[in-house]
């Protein structure tokens, strides 16, 4: 099951859920004031991953560096 973050918007905390893919718009109680004013944060981990994989073709690519140069080239290998 993946994991979801979440913001409430009474107390300003942000708590992560693990639910179902069918169940992640559901309005879940903040584990801290129990408040139902709580949504779903775009995940900026998610975002980046998924715009990569959508620039490349939906194709990881291997053999270079981290950061884009050729492998061995910038002393991270």
């Amino acid at each position: 099951m993946p994991i979801y973050e979440y913001h409430c918007d009474a107390c300003q905390t942000d708590f992560e859920e693990m639910v179902t893919i069918s169940a992640r718009d559901q309005k879940f109680p903040c584990p801290k004031c129990h408040s139902k004013k709580t949504g779903r944060k775009l995940s900026s981990v998610a975002v980046g991953a998924g715009a990569k994989q959508a620039a490349s073709g939906g194709h990881q690519h291997s053999g270079g560096c981290c950061c884009g140069k050729p492998q061995g080239s910038c002393g991270m290998n």
